[in-house]
C-alpha cells in the first residue's frame, strides 16, 4: 500500500474512515493514560481523539501523510497552528496538539522528541498484514521502556471483504507486542458501514499495552 493511496483519499474527500467524534473506547479508557505527558497518535488523520486527549492535559503529537488532514483538524477546532519544516516533515503546532505531516516510517526518536504514551485507533487496522509488523516494530523504536498505550482494533471475518479497514485479531496483537504487557480491556459491537452492508458482524476491541 503506497502513501499515495491515503493522500489521494484525503484530496478526493473519500475519508469514510474518519469517525467524526471522539472514539467511545478512548473516552472510557483515557483515564488510564493519566499522568502521561506526551501522547503519540500515529496515522492520526484529523481525529477528534487528539482534541480529547489535549483537553485532558496531554501534549499530543499526531503523524499523518496528508497535509489536508492537518489543515482540516486545526480549522475545525478554530486553531491557528504554526507551520514549520521539521526534518523531512512539516510541523503544524498549536497549544496542546502538534501534527507532523510526512511518512511515519521516516520518524526518528530525535525528530519526535520524548513521548510516554500512544493511542492507535486507525493505524494498525489501516495497514495490510506485511506492513503491520513493520509498523509496530517502528512504533516500538519511538517509545521508551515505560510507555503505555491504548490500541483499538477491528475484528471481523477477513474473508468477507478486503480492507482497509483490516481485521486484526488478538493472537496477532500479542505477537506484535511480544515482550510487552498486553491487556484486553473491552470489546463492543462495531458500527462499520461497509461491513454492515455485507451483513458481517464486527467488533471493536481495546487493549492496554505497557512496554
Amino acid at each position: 500500500m503506497e502513501p499515495s493511496f491515503w493522500i489521494t483519499r484525503w484530496q478526493d474527500g473519500r475519508i469514510g474512515f474518519h469517525e467524526g467524534h471522539v472514539n467511545r473506547l478512548l473516552e472510557r479508557y483515557a483515564p488510564r493514560l493519566h499522568g502521561r505527558e506526551r501522547v503519540l497518535v500515529p496515522l492520526c488523520g484529523k481525529a477528534e481523539d487528539m482534541a480529547h486527549l489535549a483537553s485532558l492535559g496531554h501534549q499530543v503529537v499526531g503523524v499523518d501523510l496528508a497535509e489536508e488532514a492537518a489543515v482540516a483538524f486545526f480549522a475545525e477546532h478554530a486553531m491557528q497552528p504554526t507551520r514549520t519544516a521539521h526534518g523531512p516533515f512539516v510541523s503544524f503546532a498549536a497549544p496542546g496538539v502538534t501534527i507532523l505531516v510526512g511518512d511515519f516510517f521516516a520518524l526518528t526518536p530525535e525528530l519526535l522528541g520524548p513521548v510516554d504514551a500512544f493511542f492507535d485507533r486507525a493505524a494498525l487496522i489501516a495497514l495490510p498484514p506485511p506492513m503491520r509488523a513493520r509498523y509496530v516494530a517502528h512504533l516500538r523504536t519511538l517509545l521508551p521502556p515505560s510507555a503505555l498505550g491504548l490500541l483499538v482494533v477491528l475484528e471481523y471475518d477477513q474473508a468477507v471483504m478486503d480492507g482497509p479497514p483490516f481485521a486484526v485479531l488478538e493472537p496477532e496483537v500479542r505477537a506484535h507486542w511480544q515482550g510487552a504487557t498486553v491487556t484486553s480491556l473491552e470489546e463492543e459491537t462495531a458500527h462499520a458501514a461497509r461491513l454492515a452492508e455485507l451483513g458481517a458482524p464486527a467488533k471493536n476491541r481495546v487493549y492496554e499495552v505497557a512496554t
